[in-house]
Parts: C-alpha cells; structure tokens; sequence
C-alpha cells in the first residue's frame, strides 16, 4: 500500500477544468478546494500504477502552476497480508 498527499496549485480561472482532470486520474481523491487554486489531494497505488506516476501526470493538466508532495506512505507488509 502507498499514499502520497499533495497540495496543488492552479490557475483560478481554469479550476473547474483542473477538478474535471483530476477526476479522471486513477488512485486521486480531492479533499479540500480553496476556490482560490489551492487544491489538497491524496494519490494512492492500484493496478497497474504508482502515484508516482499519478504525480507526473499531475504537471501536465493545463492549468496546473505548482505540485507539491506533503506526505509519502509505504506499507508493504499491508498488501503482502491482503495478498494471502
């Protein structure tokens, strides 16, 4: 199990599109909206992706200024246990 949280930042003017995206993106569950751009987040791992990779994807959605990554947890002995 791994769950990383971030704080995005996006332009005010494209927050609606910027939400839209992020609906779309596995793993990404929005938790707090500012209405101002500031947006906190949490990505956690699937099938077949890492929110490393949810993360990068992050930069590319139009409207997008900054991405910050506030916390990283990794559990592996939680999905080795559900594994059996």
């Amino acid at each position: 199990m791994e769950i990383s949280s971030v704080i995005i930042r996006a332009l005010p003017e494209k927050l609606a599109a910027v939400r839209a995206a992020l609906a779309v993106l596995p793993g990404v569950e929005v938790h707090a909206d500012a209405g101002d751009g500031r947006i906190v987040a949490t990505i956690e791992d699937g099938e077949g992706y890492t929110p490393a990779d949810v993360y990068t994807e992050l930069r590319n959605i139009d409207g997008v200024l900054a991405t910050s990554l506030v916390y990283q947890y990794n559990d592996e002995t939680l999905q080795q246990e559900s594994d059996r």
